[in-house]
């Protein structure tokens, strides 16, 4: 055998190598945990976090929900409408020796709000397309870099989410309307679809509503619910018997498991 074709069964032996090893790994570091991708970051709000609250993803306090001040709000690039809703990041100042603070390391995030495009200003549009930009709570952003520095730039990519505790579920509406906020979800974080099953119904896709908020017109009330929640790597998980037949709007009830 000749050494062109020793090397073509080496090469050929270790491209099916890397790919068995690949399929063996968990999603973070198959896809989540990918290249760093540039941006820059602002902060909001002050240290108790007050203006983080609410917001354009539907969590309302993210305190009590487990999402603490470890949060951004999203340009419109990053945002999609609402889909990258509960998804994680990992940020690092990087390129900017006068504020990036030194051995900071990097700091992880998640999705919950919005950073609105201004397009009255000619100047300061962090937020505007197609720039790429976190505005984070400030006790975020001053693990970072000192709140004097106004805007850093950063370096961000996806990673896991890392949640405690079941997927959650709190139910609002009225008689005619269910709206189910889906949060505290691991894995990718960000929810792509949901499916709702009353105890005498089939399984009912649900709309998306706003942010992470999933509405159904099927009347629903005094019946147990199920769900199926799907994210965007393709996972879906079922959660049976959720909320019993006397739940009521405002509740939240916690299925057993995570992604």
């Amino acid at each position: 055998m000749d050494s062109s074709t020793n090397f073509f069964a080496w090469f050929s032996f270790m491209a099916a190598l890397a790919m068995a090893v690949a399929s063996r790994l968990p999603y973070d570091e198959v896809k989540m945990n990918g290249a760093w991708e540039d941006a820059h970051a602002t902060f909001y709000g002050d240290m108790s976090g007050g203006e983080t609250m609410q917001g354009a993803c539907g969590y309302g306090d993210l305190k009590r929900q487990g999402y603490g001040l470890e949060t951004a709000a999203l340009s419109t690039a990053l945002f999609n409408n609402g889909s990258t809703c509960g998804a994680c990041f990992e940020v690092m100042c990087v390129n900017d020796p006068q504020w990036c603070l030194k051995g900071a390391g990097s700091i992880k995030i998640t999705a919950t709000n919005f950073c609105p495009p201004n397009y009255t200003k000619p100047k300061d549009i962090w937020c505007n397309p197609p720039q790429k930009h976190f505005d984070l709570s400030m006790p975020m952003f001053v693990k970072l870099a000192p709140s004097k520095a106004g805007i850093i730039p950063v370096r961000y990519r996806r990673i896991l989410c890392r949640k405690q505790g079941g997927v959650k579920f709190e139910v609002k509406g009225n008689p005619n309307w269910t709206l189910v906020l889906v949060y505290n979800v691991g894995g990718a974080g960000d929810v792509t679809a949901v499916q709702v099953k009353g105890s005498s119904t089939g399984w009912l896709p649900m709309s998306r509503n706003w942010g992470q908020n999933w509405q159904t017109g099927t009347v629903l009330l005094g019946q147990g619910l199920s769900f199926q929640v799907t994210t965007s790597d393709g996972k879906t998980l079922q959660f049976d018997n959720v909320a019993p037949r006397n739940w009521q709007f405002g509740q939240t009830f916690q299925g057993r498991g995570n992604f």
